[in-house]
């Protein structure tokens, strides 16, 4: 394999890594137990115990004692805190939210700072109360137990203020948001992941199946690579991140000469690496999806908040307007692996995801209507012309629904005079 395909396996079990609890916890665990028992090491450096200050071995235990009976108590309190904001991030935004939260860096950080406070306070009293330090190793340890236990104090100041806002409407959609910018950020700089264009009328090949039933999460291109040098012959991925798959559904076509030796097709089938559930680091339409499903909870009869589908028209807005704007000099991926073809996002399929929900569950919604409609007027004049096209179409359809959905002539002839010029012309023709 490839040191770029090397690499990019890396992230993306970094990336899954990081919606794990336990891993950070298990790290900060281990590191605590590490240097509660190299305070020990001072001891070896007979010099140091005559120059460094005396420090009784009662007063660290009793140190260590409080903090032992405290953070354990305190991390309970923020798992459940925790586990508070990861049920109100389902229930007022989106279920599929859940991944980004619990991902939250510095919750993770807070819980593991606690956790491993404990365990080092556990760890050195124990240690200092069967004489494992001499002199000097009871005055490192006295250091690191002071260094702790304010580490533990400033984490758990800033951890009260993110905890408050954890989980919460508008922290979420900023989580999503930013989440969907990263995997829109790597798509814009290698559209086809680093691969040729795809050619959609090439439909010649030999067909390589799902081997099981899922959404694709990854697809290992490097590998795909590999695997058509090896058989001198050229894969067509028609399938990219995002994609639900079954076993009859087409992966790859495998195009190779008819004396080119055998392969077997789990083979090509294993590059894709196929999940229960979406994710949001190499599929940029998932998080179109996320936003799109909480605007449309906002729009619910249950819940009834137009601000907050007004909130994501605009968020989304800035990120297509983030994904239209054109790359700096040298910015483009280069291609690295010529020999397998891969499409590239459609615009409209995007736009799709992002703006239909709201379209539909926002018609009886003036305030919405209008927004809708300035969001297409914005995106039609970014100098992009298939996302014009897109703008253009998904400004009747609105248009249409608030037609259905508005009870006031007055309400719709205030969306009609929104709508994108073309559309508004066409409408009236």
């Amino acid at each position: 394999m490839t040191v770029n395909g090397m690499v990019s396996r890396a992230r993306f079990i970094f990336v899954q890594l990081q919606e794990r609890l336990w891993v950070k916890p298990l790290m900060v665990g281990l590191l605590s137990i590490a240097a509660a028992l190299a305070a020990s090491k001072a001891d070896s450096y007979t010099r140091l115990a005559t120059v460094l200050p005396r420090v009784s071995a009662e007063s660290v235990e009793s140190l260590l004692s409080i903090m032992a009976s405290s953070m354990l108590v305190i991390a309970t309190f923020a798992v459940a805190s925790m586990v508070s904001a990861y049920a109100s991030a389902s229930t007022t935004a989106s279920p599929r939210s859940f991944a980004l939260v619990i991902a939250d860096d510095i919750s993770q950080r807070a819980l593991s700072t606690f956790i491993g406070a404990f365990i080092f306070s556990i760890v050195g009293l124990t240690a200092a109360k069967n004489g494992f330090f001499g002199g000097a190793g009871i005055f490192v340890l006295f250091l690191f137990t002071a260094f702790v236990f304010g580490l533990v104090i400033l984490t758990f100041v800033y951890w009260v203020d993110r905890i408050a806002r954890l989980g919460r409407l508008g922290n979420t959609v900023d989580q999503v948001e930013e989440a969907t910018v990263n995997a829109l950020g790597q798509r814009r700089i290698a559209p086809t992941l680093c691969a040729v264009q795809d050619d959609p009328e090439n439909d010649s090949g030999v067909a390589v199946t799902a081997e099981s039933a899922g959404y694709v999460q990854r697809i290992d291109v490097a590998s795909l690579q590999e695997f058509a040098e090896q058989i001198d012959g050229k894969v067509r991925v028609v399938v990219l991140p995002g994609s639900f798959v079954s076993p009859e559904r087409v992966l790859a076509y495998v195009m190779a000469d008819a004396d080119a030796k055998d392969w077997e097709p789990h083979v090509v089938a294993a590059a894709f690496k196929i999940d229960k559930q979406r994710t949001y680091y190499e599929d940029p339409r998932y998080g179109l999806v996320v936003l799109s499903q909480i605007a449309a909870r906002a729009l619910s009869p249950a819940v009834n908040d137009p601000g907050t589908a007004i909130d994501v028209c605009g968020t989304l807005v800035r990120l297509f307007l983030f994904w239209s704007a054109p790359l700096d000099e040298g910015e483009t991926a280069e291609i690295l692996y010529d020999r397998i073809m891969v499409p590239e996002l459609s615009v409209e399929d995007m736009f799709d995801d992002a703006f239909i929900a709201i379209e539909r569950d926002g018609c009886a919604s003036l305030e919405v209507a209008i927004r809708v409609q300035k969001a297409m007027a914005t995106l039609a004049a970014a100098g992009h012309a298939v996302m014009r096209q897109a703008a253009l179409r998904h400004s009747a359809r609105a248009l249409v629904y608030a037609r259905k959905g508005l009870l006031l002539d007055e309400d719709v002839a205030a969306v009609q005079a929104l709508a994108v010029a073309e559309t508004a012309d066409t409408e009236k023709g």
